[in-house]
């Protein structure tokens, strides 16, 4: 299972996979169901859960039903117990209803977040089909401070400026707002490590932990964005949360959620 999974992340194109996996999916869930482990995001149970990595497969860790992973779960707990998304009153307390922007949104919040009432939702992605807004985050075509909440999960990695990628996060994020800007992150590492003459794919999966990632981020991501101007939050929810629920949720001990505000 491992290698098959492993061969089918590395050899099918991502919005090639995006588009199979709404097949595969019901299947997995059927055969998988169980009590064990438990995706929060939707509430169903299996036996165990999918392995996931482009290079080092993580056992244990993709959810069949929602197709989520460990940061994808720990961040549905973190919004819907901490923030009032959820909310049916506007988040601000305005009349009109809060605007979201999110980048390369994911299956399993994408059809949840659009039900929602309370706020104005937009997607947005340079090559994801299921994105509202084809654009590139280093010249996106957002007027300035133009949403209240942004996500931009597992994003930055992949851009090779992601300097400019901030620059534009922050200028079409309007003043009080705020967002999560989740990315891979080695927190044994003071300093984020690049490395453009490391070109072959298997050694990029090896080292940066996927074919298509530019940089592993360390413990100064966080004082970047600082740098940006952005106000930031490091958040270790899974403090918050018993053994218990991390290990019936399968999620990753320890991860930090960076909250952004302006």
């Amino acid at each position: 299972m491992k290698k098959l999974f492993k061969f089918i992340l590395n050899t099918i194109p991502r919005p090639l996979l995006i588009r199979l996996s709404y097949v595969a999916r019901p299947i997995l869930a059927f055969f998988l169901r169980g009590d064990k482990f438990t995706d929060p995001i939707d509430g169903k149970s299996f036996k165990s859960f999918l392995p996931y990595g482009y290079g080092n497969q993580r056992n244990n860790v993709l959810s069949p039903s929602t197709l989520s992973l460990e940061r994808h779960r720990l961040l549905w707990l973190y919004i819907q117990n901490e923030t009032d998304f959820f909310s049916s009153e506007n988040l601000f307390e305005r009349n009109s209803p809060v605007r979201v922007l999110h980048f390369a949104p994911e299956q399993c919040f994408l059809k949840r977040f659009r039900k929602l009432k309370n706020i104005d939702y937009t997607t947005t992605d340079l090559l994801s089909p299921i994105a509202d807004v084809k654009a590139d985050i280093c010249d996106l075509p957002f007027k300035d401070n133009s949403y209240d909440i942004i996500l931009c999960n597992h994003v930055l990695e992949h851009i090779p400026d992601d300097t400019k990628a901030m620059q534009e996060l922050y200028r079409v994020m309007k003043p009080g707002g705020m967002g999560v800007f989740q990315i891979p992150q080695d927190l044994s590492r003071a300093e984020t490590f690049e490395d453009n003459s490391i070109t072959d794919q298997k050694e990029r999966a090896r080292i940066f932990g996927q074919y298509d990632h530019v940089r592993v981020y360390g413990r100064d991501y966080f004082d970047k964005l600082r740098s940006i101007g952005f106000k930031v939050d490091e958040v270790d929810y899974t403090s918050k949360l018993s053994e218990e629920q991390i290990e019936k949720y399968c999620l990753a001990k320890g991860e930090i959620i960076p909250v952004v505000y302006k």
